[in-house]
């Protein structure tokens, strides 16, 4: 995972997979990184094959930590992803947005 902040925003990437390996380290790792300044989280999950309910819950728990102040994008996920969010009705929390 890689992780750069630039004008008020944090951008994630390089997210191979979100699961119960890593989702609390990724969790933690993104919260640390929250601050007033931010206004915008961007997490671009092209590179991502796998979210499990553990992923789910490491997402959910930033937009927690982040909400009132700061936008949360999601950026680029593979069918597979975006078919997770859309079974879990995720899709309906989280700005899901294709740049490509």
């Amino acid at each position: 995972m890689e992780t750069h902040r630039s004008n008020g925003t944090l951008s994630v990437s390089d997210v191979r997979e979100l699961s119960a390996a890593n989702a609390g380290s990724f969790r933690d790792e993104v919260c640390a990184l929250l601050a007033p300044e931010l206004k915008n989280i961007e997490i671009d999950l092209s590179q991502t094959s796998l979210v499990d309910s553990c992923g789910l819950g490491a997402l959910v728990s930033v937009h927690n930590a982040a909400k009132g102040h700061v936008r949360m994008r999601l950026l680029n996920p593979s069918p597979s992803v975006q078919q997770v969010f859309e079974l879990t009705h995720l899709h309906r929390l989280f700005d899901i947005v294709s740049t490509t």
